[in-house]
Order: C-alpha cells, then structure tokens, then sequence
C-alpha cells in the first residue's frame, strides 16, 4: 500500500485556537508539510484545486512547483484537478512543464470539482459540467499523447492539426479520476482504463462503496483485466496516538469546532457526535492498531491499494502533528505495506508506450 499526504490548502481560523494565520504563512505551511511528508517517507504529496472561500489552492501548479523544487523523491499529486473548468490545452500546457520541472513525478487526480461558486465563477452550469469534464480530459489525454491534434470541441474552439508545447516528461502521465457521488466520473476513469480515486471524506463508506463496485464493473465491461485494477481512497481526519483515549480526548475540541463550523454555514451534518465520527466516518482517529483494523475495514470494501491522510495540523499543535504521522509512519504503515499490496503499476515516472499501442490523433 501506498500513502499520500494530501492538502486542499483551506484558509480559515485554526478550529481550536481561532488564530488565521496570514495568506503567505499558510502557504509556508503547506511546504514545510510537503517537506515533512518526505521526510518521513509518504509516497506522494497532494494539493487541491479550488477556487471559492475558504480555500487559497486556486495555483495547484504553482504550488507544486515549488514542493518540486524543494522535494526529491515525493510523488505529486494534484487533488483534484478541476477539468470541468479549464481549458485543456492551458492545463496541458501548465502540467506538462510541471511533469519536466518535477522529472516525471507528477500524478493527476481529475474531478469535474465541487461549489456553486466556482462554477458560477468559470460560468460551468450543473448541468453542463459532467460533459465539460468528459471533453477536456478527452482532449487534455490526446494531447498528452500526440505532437499534433484535431478535436472537433463543444466548450472551447476546435482543434485542428495542432501543435500544444512543451511535450511531456512522461509518456503519458498517469491520470487517476477523483469520485465522491458520480457515476459519470466513475464510467469515464474506468473507460479509459484509468485508475480511481473516492473521495471518501464526507458519509459512512457504503455509498462510496457502491460506486468502487460500479467502477469494477464498468472496468469489465469495457474490457479491461481485472488485475489492472487501482483504487486510492481517501480519510477525513487523522490523529494517531499512543491510545485510543488519548487521541479522542486531543481530537475532541477539532470535532466539535467544525461541527459548529457545518452547523453555522448551513453544511450537512452527518456525525453528531465525535464517538460516532471515529466509528462511522473514514476519519483515522486512534491508537496505531485501532487506524491498521480501520484501514483494513475500508480495504474489504474499497480494495484500495493507496490511502490519502491529511497533510495539515487541522486544529492539532505543529508537536501533535508531527508526532501523529511519525506514529503512523513508524506503527501503521509497515504493517499496511506488508499486509495490503501496492498498486499494479510502477510507482515512478510512466515510461513510454510503444508506437504500436498509441491511440489515434483525434477526439
């Protein structure tokens, strides 16, 4: 199994302390977690991509750039890539240098993205953004595979015999398709033969679940083998302490700040109380055997061979959080590495096809 610290880059006032820390402080922040995330020896290192209050990851490439040139062995990944509200060729363009700057350690999760806001700002209707996602992947994919392209598109100019540079590090990158509740995200990943993300981060696991099992089957039916097979899934808290008290007892005043925080700003509430948070949520609250006995829960569920953690503090002191993913890494990973397998892939840059095996020029 493989671990990823992941950052969606939220800016609002720390949930125990109330203190919000300044734009660039929280930017210093995610590095030094990027930093720190090598350091004890993650697997890959996340950023999101939003662009609505309270979030400041509207640059996952700019950011990422940076953990590149400060990181040497970390894979990056982006969390997720918002394609329904870009344009393909721009984001190709930006991730393709990002691919050479990086030496081929870039990872893309690709989702059509979450909040009215942003979608009203990129003018992205509901019902349009299932079909904007489809066709810039579909475009962003021939790109990345081809010198020139011709795509006859809805949502931006057509393409004709185009020529999009630099070309890529990795021939292609890997593209895992991020999925919380859509079964249009689930069919595209599994079409193409990609792997799959589940943002897992909100309910109990069965509806996520069912879209894993839907995802399996659409793999079948698009003639895949099922050996091929790769699914991450994600957590929606992590505090892992010497004993089960003690990390309830430190995560208790977190829960209940953002249960307030859901609360204010009209959010669903699902958990009601921290008890039922740690039982029933994918959150990995515990002592090291508790968060193993939970992964494995998930596991049987999900079959996933990768698992994201947060990669910020969340309310915790900078002494807790350090602590919290050294006993992870130190405790619950070596016994999650031996006991789950790693995904069926090479976990380093993609090497390229051969001739033979690349699609046709046009979308």
């Amino acid at each position: 199994m493989k671990f990823l610290a992941i950052t969606l880059i939220v800016h609002r006032p720390d949930p125990v302390t109330g203190v919000l820390k300044s734009t660039q402080d929280r930017f210093r922040e995610v590095l030094d977690n990027a930093l720190l995330a090598e350091e004890l020896g993650f697997d890959g290192f996340g950023v999101g991509e939003r662009h609505e209050r309270p979030f400041i990851s509207s640059s996952p490439t700019v950011v990422l750039s940076h953990v590149a040139a400060l990181t040497r062995r970390i894979r990056l990944f982006t969390a997720v890539t918002t394609l329904s509200l870009l344009d393909p060729v721009r984001a190709y363009e930006d991730y393709a240098t990002l691919d050479h700057l990086s030496g081929g350690r870039l990872d893309l999760i690709i989702g059509k993205g979450n909040g009215s806001a942003q979608r009203d700002l990129f003018h992205v209707t509901p019902e349009d953004q299932w079909e904007r996602n489809a066709e810039s992947y579909e475009v962003f994919r021939q790109i990345w595979r081809h010198d020139k392209v011709t795509a006859a598109t809805r949502f931006r100019p057509e393409l004709k015999e185009a020529e999009v540079w630099p070309r890529p590090y990795q021939r292609p990158v890997r593209v895992w398709h991020g999925s919380a509740t859509s079964k249009e995200s689930v069919d595209l990943a599994a079409r193409y033969g990609d792997p799959l993300f589940s943002a897992n981060v909100t309910h109990p696991v069965e509806p996520y679940a069912e879209l894993v099992r839907h995802y399996r089957e659409r793999w079948e039916h698009y003639g895949h083998d099922p050996a091929d097979i790769a699914v991450g899934a994600g957590s929606a808290g992590v505090y892992v302490a010497r004993t089960s008290q003690e990390a309830r007892e430190t995560y208790r005043p977190i829960f209940e700040s953002n249960l307030g925080f859901q609360r204010r700003t009209g959010l669903p509430v699902v958990f009601e109380t921290l008890e039922d948070f740690v039982e029933r949520s994918s959150a990995l609250i515990g002592s090291p055997q508790q968060v193993i006995d939970k992964v494995h829960r998930y596991h049987e569920q999900f079959g996933h061979s990768v698992l994201h953690l947060q990669a910020d503090a969340s309310g915790l002191t900078d002494t807790q959080h350090r602590g919290s993913l050294e006993r992870f890494q130190a405790q619950v990973a070596p016994v999650l590495r031996k006991e789950i397998p790693d995904p069926p892939f090479a976990w380093g840059p993609v090497l390229p096809a051969a001739p033979a095996e690349e699609e046709p020029a046009r979308a």
